[in-house]
């Protein structure tokens, strides 16, 4: 008999992290459980799909990357479809479904997902199916999983009304706007709420609860259909993110009388207090749970004996700047209450043909710690083989679509090298790694709990026991003694090992040959599944390489001094975020703690120009820089004060966080500004003045999460002010600076 084809659909992602692209193939991978087949693309390889011509509903699974900007893998297609010379009807035949992936913690949320839709509309494509915006900082399963989830019911009706009426379908007659829906029975859900109430079509799984006390039963090797055996749970959706998707078609609907897990006054689940990352509680503990679906293997993995081979004490494809040696190291903060500061200087003189420019940024490459490493190496029992070459190749029968090969695979490289250099070991495990990790799990009250925690009832859970708390995989498998995986099991799941970026804090022009960079040292508290407190990968590796106290006591180096350490780096141009072309606009810089880093690389810019060209005219310069204590933590003070005094710097407005009872301001404590936003609000005319009349610009550096946040406040409301409008023409009016390049931000998380 002859094959069914099944109607199609087109995905198409753009991932900078990863992330958007997992989404996607998940979609992919489940499509044929709904009678579907799904056509898998990345937005840039425009050789695989046709837009011009496409008849199918295309899902759009796009995330934002940098100061709103696309993925690198999307910046030619939003390219291609802002072209002017599109006609208003392009995409008239076109009907689309898009996830936006973004964080909230940045000022343009979702910019990449809304650039795409709006443009799409703009050239006349129909949407079928709600928008869902998903906010990394709440939680991407939020949004994503229940967006999902009504998908498949939004295609197939799409798919319906495509295959009823097509012709009027196709002329755009079928939606009465172009944000309508062609078909009238697909829920318009307002995905962006935290709140999900829709409940129905949703399959429910019962998996049995067994006290984590209780040693190794049945559970691992129960007979077939039994609910316990996690190989024959019915899961969602089969996917490499948690998603869940509605239920299979003829699939019954499990009941339960077991309690609803709480919930708070957001909608969202909230863990019992007394849970902790290895123990549950009731209800969730006696819930039915929907977990996503085993992810398919795609590896093949083999280690081979073989002569030692010849390896770089470094990261693979280390392009740039390479191996800089370290010529100078402060420690730039001092006292218990503050965060551990440090300078580090390289030299980069070496290398003549690359220059870097105020603003710009760099990445640092850097290694496994060495101690978790060896960790990982006895947890796959495979201490004995680190010198082994690794040979990865894709599983002839695997099921996981636009499979490929991990990079770093095609080098010759040994395991050792492979966990120290290539896998990102202190990645926080995603729900789709703690359900492949239940299969390898042997004590039953251990993968049930891997079950609560990568399943929607467990989201509470997981988001305060793994995702808020930056847990590690390796601190996950200490706290699951007996789970083993395999080596390939990790090598599909754990992210490329990533550089780390930092703001250049120099000039060329000040310091020629040398770059010089700042950070503080990133420490982890102890949590329920990490019961000592860590450092940050990189900033701790940093800080151990060089430890300033010993290595650089700041006297000149003997001849019997020790080579000094070397960093690999990579130089990575920031164009926007530089000082203005023209030396006569004026500039306001906001960077409390070390985000003034990159302004202390746009002063001694500055100053230096002034030397060289006297008779120019120069803008006014504006610092608000804000620490915790003057005599703790006030970054780059002697320099600082040094452009105030050679005019450089026309004004330097700092604050003090929690410096409360300054001699003779006790009283007047509670009225001084604490933070930088208090000192724009303060300086608010002038600085609107500089904004809005001079066409200045605005430059902002630092958290995201807070400082950022309310910067951009205290500036909608000295717009407010200044201009006497309301909220609304506040953000047109950031919104036009943001467009025209003059308030811009760098910007972390």
């Amino acid at each position: 008999m002859p094959c069914e084809v099944k109607p199609r659909f087109v995905v198409l992602y753009g991932s900078q992290k990863g992330q958007a692209e997992s989404l996607a193939e998940g979609l992919a991978e489940v499509a044929e459980e709904h009678g579907l087949a799904a056509e898998l693309s990345c937005l840039n390889h425009n050789e695989k799909y046709n837009l011009e011509t496409e008849n199918a509903p295309v899902v759009f699974i796009v995330s934002t990357t940098g100061d709103g900007e696309p993925p690198d893998n999307a910046l030619q297609f939003v390219k291609r479809i802002k072209e002017k010379t599109l006609s208003p009807d392009h995409y008239k035949h076109l009907c689309y479904a898009l996830l936006a992936l973004g964080d909230t913690n940045y000022a343009n949320f979702c910019n990449c997902g809304k650039t795409i839709e709006r443009r799409l509309q703009e050239l006349g494509a129909k949407q079928f199916y709600a928008t869902g915006y998903a906010d990394d900082g709440t939680g991407l399963e939020v949004v994503v999983e229940p967006w999902i989830e009504g998908l498949w019911k939004a295609i197939k009706g799409a798919l319906s009304k495509m295959a009823s009426d097509k012709t009027a379908f196709l002329k755009g007659q079928a939606a009465d706007s172009p944000g309508g829906t062609p078909d009238s029975t697909i829920p318009n859900v307002q995905l962006n709420l935290l709140r999900i109430t829709d409940h129905e079509n949703r399959e429910s799984i019962k998996a049995p609860a067994e006290p984590a006390s209780k040693s190794a039963t049945a559970a691992s090797s129960s007979a077939p259909g039994t609910h316990a055996a996690v190989s024959d749970l019915r899961p969602a959706v089969p996917t490499g993110s948690s998603v869940l998707a509605s239920q299979s078609p003829g699939a019954s609907t499990a009941s339960t009388s077991a309690p609803e897990t709480p919930t708070g006054d957001d909608g969202r689940p909230r863990a019992s207090p007394a849970a902790a990352l290895t123990c549950s509680l009731p209800p969730l503990s006696e819930s039915s749970l929907n977990v996503p679906a085993l992810p398919p293997p795609y590896l093949d993995v083999s280690l081979q004996e073989a002569e030692p081979v010849e390896q770089v004490a470094g990261p693979p494809n280390t392009e740039a700047l390479g191996a800089a040696p370290v010529c100078r190291a402060v420690q730039l903060t001092r006292g218990e209450s503050v965060k551990t500061a440090l300078l580090l200087e390289l030299d980069v003189s070496a290398h003549p043909m690359v220059t870097y420019h105020p603003g710009d940024s760099f990445d640092v490459f850097c290694p496994n710690r060495a101690a978790e490493v060896e960790e990982a190496l006895h947890r796959l029992g495979l201490s004995d083989q680190r010198n082994h070459r690794v040979h990865i190749s894709l599983r002839k029968d695997t099921k996981k679509k636009g499979a490929q090969v991990p990079s770093y695979s095609s080098q010759n490289i040994s395991l050792l090298y492979l966990l120290t250099w290539c896998l990102e070991i202190r990645s926080v495990p995603k729900k789709a790694l703690l359900r492949a990790l239940v299969e390898h799990t042997g004590h039953s009250g251990q993968r049930r709990r891997l079950q609560e925690l990568c399943s929607r009832q467990g989201s509470a859970d997981y988001n305060l026991y793994v995702r808020d708390c930056g847990l590690s995989v390796p601190e996950l498998l200490a706290a699951f003694p007996s789970c083993s995986p395999p080596l390939s099991l990790l090598i599909e799941h754990l992210p490329k090992l990533q550089p780390r970026p930092y703001s250049a804090a120099s000039s060329c022009l000040r310091h020629p040959g040398k770059l010089r960079f700042v950070f503080n040292v990133v420490e982890f508290p102890e949590c329920s599944g990490r019961p000592a407190g860590r450092r940050g990968l990189c900033t701790g590796w940093l800080f151990d390489l060089i430890n300033p106290a010993l290595l650089f006591p700041g006297k000149d180096e003997s001849s019997g001094s020790p080579a000094p350490p070397k960093i690999h780096v990579s130089l990575r141009p920031n164009r926007s975020f530089r000082p203005p072309s023209d030396l006569s606009a004026p500039f306001i810089m906001v960077g409390p703690g070390t985000g003034v880093a990159p302004f202390i690389g746009f002063l001694q810019q500055r100053e230096q120009q002034r030397k060289d060209n006297p008779k120019a005219v120069f803008g006014e310069t504006w610092l608000f820089f804000g620490c915790r204590h003057r005599d703790g933590d006030f970054l780059f003070r002697e320099e600082l004060e040094g452009f105030v005094s050679s005019g450089t710097l026309s004004h330097l407005k700092v604050c003090f966080s929690r410096d409360d009872h300054e001699e003779g301001e006790a009283a007047a404590s509670s009225a001084r500004p604490r933070y930088v936003q208090h000192n724009l609000l303060l300086a608010g005319r002038r600085v609107a003045d500089i904004l809005l009349r001079r066409n200045g610009y605005l430059y902002v550096c630092g958290d995201a999460k807070n400082m950022a946040k309310d910067v951009n406040n205290a500036l909608m409301e000295m717009i407010q002010t200044e201009l006497q409008v309301d909220q609304l023409e506040a953000m047109k009016t950031l919104a036009a600076l943001r467009e025209e390049k003059r308030y811009l931000q760098d910007i972390w998380g």
